[in-house]
């Protein structure tokens, strides 16, 4: 799949370079991104964690990785058949999953 570019918020001071501003077009965008996604790996944003939690149809996987609580249970709530929800560091859970599809590649 192609990384899709940022979107912008409207509270946003000066947007990094390639953010999108229209959020017509941002939202459009991730819905193409997301819409042949078997899985959903969401780390660390929460508005954008949860604006595509909430596009993606109920039976996509989601896997929300969040330091803060509150974000796992939002995307927990909104009634995907497939949410887990993990509280912790995100550059801890990138390390650990990194070490273990090593460990998974030297096995075969």
């Amino acid at each position: 799949m192609k990384a899709s570019r940022a979107t912008g918020s409207i509270r946003d001071d000066g947007p990094l370079p390639d953010t999108l501003m229209d959020l017509a077009v941002a939202q459009s965008e991730y819905a193409r991104a997301i819409e042949a996604a078997g899985m959903i790996l969401m780390l660390g944003t929460m508005l954008h964690a949860i604006g595509t939690g909430n596009m993606a149809p109920a039976s996509v996987r989601l896997v929300c990785v969040d330091i803060n609580p509150a974000v796992v249970t939002k995307l927990a709530d909104r009634g995907s058949l497939e949410s887990t929800g993990i509280v912790t560091d995100v550059g801890l859970f990138l390390n650990l999953l990194t070490a273990r599809l090593c460990d998974v590649k030297d096995d075969k």
